[in-house]
């Protein structure tokens, strides 16, 4: 699906590939065992005479202490050498024949690469695949299986805005720091690290807000829940500065691939070294404001407004509109197009919702079922997915 023009204006403040790991100077040489969850609960009696805010404080320091022992040894520094020179990034164990997964960007251009983990065993990795619509990647290590402490997944459809979160990675080379946040927001959208045939970009969707400190070589490493469970990878940050040295600085909003992203990814990299997304074929732009509304003519203001159709695609079969008529938008936002405001029965408020629908539920060949608003009528289009091109 190409990405919504929107995205646009603000992909000068998105530090994705380069920006999310750390450059370093010249080079350098479904989990088979699940790690145990964390109680949230407190089983000990309060002392009385420790006062009540004292008392959570000490017991959520515990539950985090407690955590961080718990999962560190499934987690990861990466070293990459590129023909560049190189950077360095974050990762965690998948699973027991030593998979480990990590951000595409991270590895990309990569001639070598060498594993770090928390008991200071180093060893070489090799590449199994990667997902750039997803910015995902596997590589694996040949260790002692002593060494390979899986984590467990958990699912990032039951995560809620304000939820506490912690992040853990190897920030600036700091290996196992970690920062604490929150849920910021669900289902963000940023562009994929795959260009489409015309030069733009894929989206990628279903990404998880937060403002836990994420830095500079914290892409790949796992965002975890208070269960010390994996809900997501940290991928990028949003920012308006940098250090002296060019790296970007944490502003307090930084994305995070779900993890149903990556339950459904990784094991297909694993077994083909790559991912087909699903593909409709439409450009599509919900941030309307209320005369550009006005303007198209849209009886309501929620919904995926389509406006291109790429010729032969699954959408243009389908019998999918763009707009066409202008309405003195400019040549991008014309009227006549379909507003999109369900698929297979369920609400689409944006184009946020509508590619988190699509990527979590769908596969190339699947049939999805649109439910359009044109010229104020209410219509079911039933289209045919195909995989991104």
């Amino acid at each position: 699906m190409l990405k919504k023009f929107r995205l646009l204006v603000v992909i000068f403040v998105l530090l994705l590939a380069s920006l999310a790991c750390r450059t370093l100077q010249g080079t350098v040489n479904p989990q088979s065992t699940p790690m145990p969850a964390v109680s949230v609960v407190a089983t000990q009696a309060v002392d009385p005479a420790i006062p009540i805010q004292a008392s959570s404080a000490l017991a959520e320091q515990e539950l985090l202490v407690t955590l961080y022992e718990r999962v560190i040894p499934g987690i990861v520094s990466i070293q990459v050498v590129t023909s560049n020179g190189g950077s360095q990034g974050s990762g965690f164990v998948y699973d027991k024949q030593g998979h480990i997964v990590t951000n595409e960007h991270v590895v990309d251009g990569q001639t070598e690469m060498q594993v770090t983990f928390h008991s200071g065993l180093k060893a070489y990795a090799r590449l199994v695949g990667v997902d750039k619509d997803s910015d995902i990647a596997v590589i694996k290590v040949d260790v002692p299986e002593s060494e390979l402490v899986p984590l467990t997944l958990g699912d990032s459809y039951q995560l809620k805005v304000g939820q506490k979160v912690i992040a853990i990675g190897n920030p600036f080379g700091l290996s196992g720091t970690m920062t604490t946040g929150i849920v910021s927001a669900l289902g963000r959208t940023l562009p994929s690290n795959r260009q489409t045939a015309s030069g733009g970009f894929f989206s990628a969707g279903d990404l998880i807000q937060t403002d836990a400190a994420i830095n500079p070589g914290n892409s790949g490493g796992p965002l975890f829940n208070l269960n010390g469970e994996v809900i997501g990878i940290n991928r990028a940050i949003r920012t308006v500065s940098s250090t002296a040295m060019g790296e970007p600085v944490n502003s307090g909003i930084g994305f995070a691939i779900a993890i149903n992203i990556v339950k459904r990814v990784v094991p297909e990299i694993i077994k083909t070294g790559k991912y087909d997304y699903p593909y409709m074929g439409i450009s599509s732009v919900d941030d309307l404001d209320l005369s550009e509304i006005e303007a198209l003519g849209l009886p309501q203001y929620t919904g995926a407004y389509v406006t291109t159709v790429v010729p032969g695609g699954p959408a243009d079969k389908a019998g999918i509109r763009a707009g066409t008529r202008d309405v003195g938008l400019g040549p991008n936002l014309k009227a006549g197009g379909d507003l999109i405001v369900a698929m297979d029965g369920v609400p689409i408020k944006n184009f946020d919702d509508l590619l988190r629908y699509l990527i979590n539920n769908k596969s190339p060949g699947d049939t999805l079922v649109l439910t359009v608003l044109r010229d104020n009528q209410k219509l079911d289009i039933t289209l045919t997915l195909d995989k991104r091109p």
